[in-house]
């Protein structure tokens, strides 16, 4: 058998181009064959060498160009065909991209496979909100879950919210009125500090701040639209309760 290619998963993080690694830039420049997301913006595929073969594998919900094991077998018969395939997604490859998938199908074909780590949309939406994600006074645990999965009546979501915590609900935009009543079925305060940021990081970014009970109403007046990132914890108010106290302070 012929030698194959390297399957590159890279991470091109939240959107802008500059905040893609250089690792990540390198890479993408380099490439014959770029496998990615509906989700990468034109700025970041302008990096690719002209000669080089842009295959879209772009999801969206409820309709998928391509089903993740056809994607799969995409990356395997590039990469076997000698190709050096970079695999690029949106955020980070192993945070609910789909990622270790694609790594396990590489190595079931015997095709060596690299990980390039991108700026993950939670610390991509955290950052350009002044979001701070853990805070001395105010969460000292994070955690990230999707929102948009089957069975997510059932999943055991207790304890992943609350006092001194904060969570991060990715794809959570279309079912934000299950997820609220979830969460306060599980005992989280109705009057819980929430943030929804869409398109975090990039010119149009919204961050819309209110409360867990009125989360829903919150996403259906502003029309939000995905990609967007829930952030659940009083470090969504943080920010409001230092600018007041400098207003209160300005004031004296």
């Amino acid at each position: 058998m012929q030698n194959s290619g390297t399957i590159f998963l890279v991470g091109a993080g939240p959107g802008p181009v500059d905040l893609l690694t250089l690792r990540a830039a390198r890479l993408i420049s380099e490439a014959r064959v770029i496998v990615h997301d509906g989700l990468i913006g034109p700025d970041i595929l302008g990096l690719a060498r002209p000669d080089a073969r842009l295959i879209s594998v772009a999801k969206q919900r409820a309709r998928h160009t391509m089903p993740q094991e056809d994607i799969n077998a995409l990356l395997v018969r590039e990469a076997l065909a000698g190709h050096d395939v970079v695999r690029l997604k949106g955020g980070d490859p192993f945070i609910f991209g789909r990622g270790g998938e694609e790594a396990e199908a590489a190595r079931a074909a015997g095709i060596p496979v690299e990980v390039v780590p991108g700026i993950s949309a939670a610390n991509g939406a955290a950052a350009a909100s002044h979001i701070a994600l853990t805070h001395r006074e105010a969460s000292s645990i994070v955690s990230f879950v999707a929102g948009q999965c089957k069975g997510l009546a059932e999943q055991d979501w207790s304890g992943l919210a609350g006092k001194g915590r904060t969570l991060v609900i990715y794809m959570g935009v279309s079912t934000a009125a299950q997820i609220a009543e979830k969460l306060m079925a599980d005992g989280l305060a109705p009057g819980m500090p929430v943030a929804v940021i869409e398109r975090a990081a990039r010119p149009e970014m919204r961050v819309l701040r209110g409360l867990l009970a009125g989360l829903p109403e919150m996403v259906e007046a502003h029309a939000v639209k995905s990609p967007a990132l829930i952030i659940i914890g009083e470090v969504t108010a943080r920010e409001d309760l230092a600018l007041a106290a400098l207003a209160t302070e300005a004031a004296r």
